[in-house]
């Protein structure tokens, strides 16, 4: 069976004496960037989205968190930027909006907030990099399992016992508080709806 450790000291893979291997789970939200928002590309004229017209490519990349224990669970994610432009004949500035969103249960949006990450290109440069960052708070005791969910979980089961061949992550009550207590962190370009389209369909 597979036993779930709760405790920040617990190793991921790690053989459990009693059998089964110690997964760890942590209350802190994950940071990650959602599909189709960890780039974007500007054109010119706007209009358009010819390969020809491309004007700005920028990607997210390096997305790196660290959170801070309490009542409040601070989870604070870096990233960096990097783009690239057709055009380096002059110096140029593009600042490219940004969003980081609390996502609660996998499809709960409980916070958004919109920032912005400035590039600078010299004159002659056709790549520019720039680092940004974001953060948010989640309630620990709302990212942590029940004690009655958790001893579910990790209670030990003997061959022939009538629950052994149960799957505790498949009891109905378990996979809702595990939903209800995950929290994401997630980030990226704050794109506009075509913008979306473009690099859903391209």
């Amino acid at each position: 069976m597979l036993a779930l450790a709760l405790a920040g000291c617990s190793r991921r893979g790690e053989i459990d004496p009693t059998g089964g291997i110690v997964a760890v789970r942590s209350a802190c939200p994950v940071a990650a960037i959602p599909a189709y928002t960890g780039d974007v590309t500007l054109f010119n004229p706007a209009e358009s989205t010819d390969a020809r017209a491309i004007d700005v490519v920028a990607n997210i990349t390096d997305l790196r968190s660290t959170c801070a224990d309490g009542e409040q669970l601070y989870t604070e994610a870096t990233f960096i930027v990097n783009a690239r432009r057709s055009d380096a004949s002059a110096a140029r500035q593009v600042t490219l909006p940004y969003y980081s969103a609390v996502v609660r249960g996998g499809n709960a949006v409980v916070a958004k907030r919109i920032g912005q990450v400035v590039l600078d290109f010299p004159a002659g440069q056709y790549r520019a990099t720039a680092t940004a960052k974001a953060g948010s708070y989640v309630s620990k005791a709302a990212a942590t399992l029940p004690d009655d969910i958790q001893r579910k979980i990790t209670e030990k089961r003997k061959a022939g016992d009538a629950d052994a061949a149960i799957d505790p992550f498949a009891q109905p009550e378990v996979k809702a508080a595990l939903q209800r207590t995950s929290f994401e962190l997630l980030v990226g370009f704050n794109l506009t709806q075509d913008q979306l389209r473009y690099n859903a369909t391209r």
